[in-house]
């Protein structure tokens, strides 16, 4: 049979596993598909394989009782302990696994659903194998000179009669500073090796290797030491095993002992010059800068010279002979403005052929000797000293105008910005960037042109789908025009800059203007009204909404959508999309509500959207709501809308056809001696495909007693039963019956003074209307009163009203005494009542004549004891007194005679005790303990005249006394 929903689940780790003795295990297990607390028990057992039909409790998250005496110490040590992952998910864990306990394991979930469905433990299997695993490796001390090669070996072997995997890893222990370990290389269990991060470079290039030799031997090998290697190296195994789910376990971990390493560097001498043929320059003039390197045996070292102004890298040279330039410089050095060599290892030369005022300041030339040319790390560096360069501006005589014929737009309309240059000698570039103000001081990047009229965009505005397709041309005249076809949103209102370069003999001038422009959101001005000619229609009769929306803006000309949104009655969380238009035409319709789909009609008319809904429905009522989003012009495809606005909510309410269901109304009454009774309720007209829901309802005697709700039947047959009437013994009494098509009962049985009061039923009529049941109305019945007959006898008892006070937590005893003998061959039946607020008296406690006992009120089971000093003596024993207990009781007793042998009992004789009124005294509550734990009522009584403290005393103990007694 397969699972289906709301069906218990339990899952455990999948089996046979097999771990080494003496490590950790965990073994996890979780529940699905409960009904109850999110926050499951779990407990764990063990089925041994000496015994395997027997079950030994291990441990469980609820009750520290539940291990057994072979796994108490462990349990209370956390040998052995639970972990919760989450509330239906744990993990057991046994800290050091031992040869015992291996097994069957068994994880069970006590049941918290309404009943048991499901499956609600899980086995798997766990044995324990010896730790077969071994690594070694010689210790040893060694001191190597930079650059030298290691060797180490590591040997690793294992016996395990199962099919497992070792993973082989080398580590170096570093002891300057603090202590922390790196990892140089590993052999995983897939036969991957893994470098380190600090060695995965040395690795790539082959200077760190490790190899295996033969079954057992595992050999590092790095080929060039430094003094980064310098520690305690070690070598460190791992066994793996795949487990049934396909997932692999390491079982167990060796490390070798220690290798230690010291590494000596090499000093070198290194030195760097700098020297310039001319220092003072002018805009356009060449700049040729040389960079001498001083090395002995230099023409077989390897060096890396970098290009420094103001501290900042202009280029670099690496050993290979390779050109760097930094990013700021790689446009001028395509144009071949800038050039750099390397006549010899030890000569540099850079050379600036148009230099501009951003070339002065101060060079340096910095050199890195590498061990190897493709080295990332230097063995050492040197400095140049500085040299201060200056260039002399020349000026300009160019003119620049930035203006714009779109001052004023809204999201989505064309920007147009021109920048019109005079007065320039050559060439001339220009860029445009756009001061966002949002952000001050901060500038983005918009399009630029080049003196060869090439054309870049920035990145924001690369993608035609955001703005459209940027143009930036240029007139004869020397006007520059920029045009975005659609604005974004006020985010692209502001400043625009116009930056024009002059170029000219190598050399070049900027001049710069902003014109500022404002973009208005879509959202300003839009605004939706959703308004009905009708709030409330009938059933089956048709409605219109009417969406009017307004904008700054002619909303005819942008693409816009309409969505309508509902939200039933009554609510039960959010609007649902019941229908979207989008600007294409097409239709889209939600799932929430489907039943409108056939009924609702579209149409829009100007800046207006209509929904029309055909033959209203019940589950047509409810709220509406219309939701406009509009998008920007001059896009495609679309994209995200650029506004949207939400109207008003609207709510129509569909009219029921009208009840016509009629109740008998008038009063009535049943009178019993004992058993069973019956109340009736008549259904006097309703529509004939009319359902009905019946509520049946106790007026207590009192006067102003509540209506007590008994038990309700929907149309549906489904019982409900009100509080009061709750408990088992109450449902098994009280019980709801459709006799005929019309007629409703509601059966009492075993009925007892309790039960006395009027008794109506409601009856509501429902009705089948195309999706669903409805409510048509409801109708009160008349009156039923049941009484009790008394019999013609009436047995003799105390009737004398008693009261009683009793602290809480001792017991209390309730008289209820016969006075006088019954009848010869007759029984006794004793009940026990206590007053109640609502006017029904709660029957307490029941001594059948046949001497069962019966406890109505199951929660006082435990406390209420009848223990009879004599035959007639019915007095109830109350333990444990709690401060709800005070109130009124009182007891009847009826006398009860078989008819003849076989016949059924007849009542002969009843009688009703008198009241005990029962109050409960709060522990401590005495007079003398209240002013003792009282310092500042105890002051005042030391204060009072001595003339009244024999008097006050007196009074206190005779208060103490009394509350005594």
């Amino acid at each position: 049979t397969g699972l289906t929903t709301g069906q218990r689940v339990v899952t455990v780790q999948k089996g046979p596993l097999y771990r080494v003795r003496g490590s950790h295990v965990t073994l996890w297990c979780k529940v699905s598909g409960y009904q109850g607390p999110a926050e499951q028990n779990f407990q764990w057992s063990i089925y041994l394989p000496s015994a395997p039909e027997r079950e030994v409790q291990i441990v469980s998250t609820v009750d520290p009782s539940f291990p057994y005496a072979i796994y108490t110490q462990r349990v209370r040590s956390r040998g052995i302990f639970v972990e919760r992952l989450q509330g239906d998910a744990v993990l057991l864990h046994i800290a050091e696994l031992q040869d015992r306990d291996a097994g069957e394991y068994e994880c069970h979930t006590p049941n918290t659903d309404e009943r048991y469905f499901g499956s609600y433990s899980a086995k798997t299997n766990l044995s324990v194998i010896a730790d077969t695993l071994s690594a070694s490796m010689a210790p040893q001390a060694l001191t190597l000179t930079e650059g030298d090669a290691v060797e180490l070996t590591c040997e690793v072997s294992k016996s395990t009669a199962q099919h497992t995997h070792l993973s082989v890893g080398w580590y170096l222990l570093q002891e300057a500073g603090e202590h922390r370990t790196e990892e140089i290389l590993t052999l995983s269990k897939d036969f991957i090796l893994k470098p380190g991060p600090s060695y995965e470079q040395r690795f790539l290039e082959g200077d760190v290797r490790l190899n295996k030799v033969g079954n057992t031997m595992y050999k590092l090998f790095i080929g060039g030491v430094k003094p980064s290697d310098q520690g305690q190296l070690y070598c460190e195994a791992a066994e793996w095993i795949e487990d049934p789910d396909e997932t692999w376990k390491d079982i167990s971990h060796k490390q070798t002992e220690r290798t230690s390493l010291a590494v000596v560097s090499q000093g070198r001498d290194l030195s760097v010059d700098i020297a310039a043929a001319e220092r003072s320059l002018s805009e356009g003039d060449t700049l040729q800068l040389n960079c001498v390197v001083g090395a002995q045996k230099s023409s077989s070292r390897h060096f890396k010279v970098i290009w420094l102004l103001n501290s900042v890298e202009v280029a670099r040279v690496d050993p290979h002979g390779v050109l760097i330039w930094a990013e700021e410089y790689e446009e001028r050095a395509k144009l071949r403005q800038l050039r750099a060599l390397k006549p010899s290892n030890t000569i540099y030369v850079l050379t600036i052929y148009e230099v501009g005022l951003k070339d002065k300041g101060m060079y340096q030339c910095s050199v890195l000797e590498m061990k190897a040319p493709g080295d990332l790390h230097s063995i050492q560096t040197s400095m140049s000293s500085g040299i201060q360069v200056n260039v002399k501006p020349i000026e300009s005589h160019m003119r620049l105008s930035v203006s714009t014929s779109t001052p004023r737009v809204v999201a989505g309309d064309p920007l147009i910005l021109h920048c019109e240059v005079q007065g320039a000698a050559g060439p001339v570039s220009v860029r445009w960037w756009h001061l966002p103000p949002q952000h001050p001081g901060h500038r983005v990047p918009v399009a630029a042109m080049e003196r060869d009229g090439s054309l870049s965009l920035g990145s924001a505005y690369q993608d035609g789908q955001t703005r459209g397709s940027l143009r930036l041309e240029k007139a004869s005249s020397g006007t520059f025009t920029l045009v975005i076809p659609s604005a974004l949103d006020e985010d692209d209102g502001g400043q625009y800059r116009c930056e024009a370069t002059q170029w000219s003999r190598g050399r070049n001038w900027t001049e710069k203007g902003e014109a500022a422009v404002m973009v208005s959101s879509m959202a300003v001005g839009l605004h939706a009204t959703l308004k009905s000619r009708i709030a409330t229609v009938r059933y089956g009769q048709s409605f219109e909404l009417i969406c009017q929306v307004n904008a700054s803006y002619t909303l005819e000309e942008v693409p816009a959508s309409v969505q309508w949104l509902f939200q039933p009655s009554p609510p039960t969380g959010p609007f649902h999309e019941l229908v979207q238009v989008f600007p294409s035409g097409t239709v889209m319709w939600g799932t929430a509500q489907p039943h409108f789909q056939g009924k609702a009609q579209l149409a829009k008319a100007d800046t207006s959207f209509r929904l029309h809904i055909h033959s209203a429905l019940p589950a047509n009522e409810g709220t509406y709501q219309c939701k406009v989003e509009v998008w920007r012009r001059n896009i495609l495809p679309p994209g995200q809308p650029a506004a949207s606005t939400s109207s008003n909510a609207v709510g129509i309410k569909v009219v029921l056809p009208e009840s016509k269901l009629q109740v008998a109304t008038k009063d009535s009454s049943v009178e019993i001696a004992s058993g069973n009774a019956a109340i009736e309720c008549r259904i006097v007209f309703a529509q004939n495909n009319s359902q009905f829901a019946v509520t049946w309802y106790l007026l207590p005697p009192l006067a102003d007693a509540t209506p007590l709700q008994i038990i309700r039947a929907n149309y549906s047959s489904i019982l409900e039963y009100g509080s009061e009437f709750s408990s088992p013994a109450q449902k098994s009494r009280f019980l709801s019956q459709r006799v005929s098509s019309n007629v409703f009962q509601l059966q009492i049985l075993s009925a007892n003074l309790g039960d006395q009061g009027r008794y109506y039923c409601v009856v509501e009529e429902w009705l089948w209307l195309v999706d669903g049941w409805y409510k048509l109305g409801e109708r009160t019945s008349g009156r039923t009163t049941l009484k009790f007959k008394l019999p013609e006898h009436e047995l003799e008892m105390e009737k004398t009203n008693h009261s009683i006070s009793v602290r809480e937590g001792e017991e209390a005893t309730l008289p209820c005494r016969l006075q006088g003998a019954h009848l010869p061959g007759t029984q006794l039946l004793a009940t026990w009542f206590q007053e109640k607020s609502s006017g029904r008296d709660s029957a307490l406690l029941t001594l059948h004549y046949d001497g069962t006992m019966e406890y109505p009120q199951e929660r006082l089971a435990g406390r209420l004891y009848l223990r009879r000093p004599s035959a007639g003596d019915f007095s109830l024993t109350l333990s444990s007194v709690e401060k709800g207990d005070a109130g009124a009781y009182y007891c009847q007793l009826q006398e009860w005679q078989q008819q003849s042998k076989g016949k059924e009992w007849a009542l002969r004789a009843s009688a009703r005790s008198g009241y005990t009124h029962l109050t409960t005294i709060p522990p401590e509550s005495t007079v003398l303990s209240r002013i003792c734990s009282s310092p500042s009522l105890l002051n005042v009584i030391l204060y009072l005249p001595l003339v009244l403290i024999p008097l006050l005393a007196l009074a206190i103990f005779c208060g103490y006394c009394k509350s005594r007694k």
